[in-house]
């Protein structure tokens, strides 16, 4: 299929991280912004990877919520890579 890159440094809270989400994984207009919501929108249309850049950043903003949207790809089956 396809692979996306995150910008973890775009991700300075939990709206912009959906929006980050929204924008590189081409998620649908209809999409809840949370976690339930992206795994159910993963399970229609997936990239096979995703490099999370700066995950760090994005850790230092979100707390475990970044952890959460690792978590979610990582059982949506995409192979995630991040630095």
């Amino acid at each position: 299929m396809r692979g996306a890159v995150l910008d973890g440094a775009r991700m300075i809270s939990r709206d912009a991280a959906h929006d980050e989400l929204s924008r590189v994984l081409g998620l649908p207009a209809f999409y809840g912004r949370n976690l339930d919501a992206l795994a159910d929108c993963l399970r229609d249309s997936r990239p096979d990877a995703v490099t999370w850049r700066d995950f760090a950043a994005a850790e230092r903003s979100l707390g475990e919520h970044a952890a959460g949207i690792a978590r979610v790809l990582r059982d949506a089956g995409v192979a995630l890579t991040v630095d």
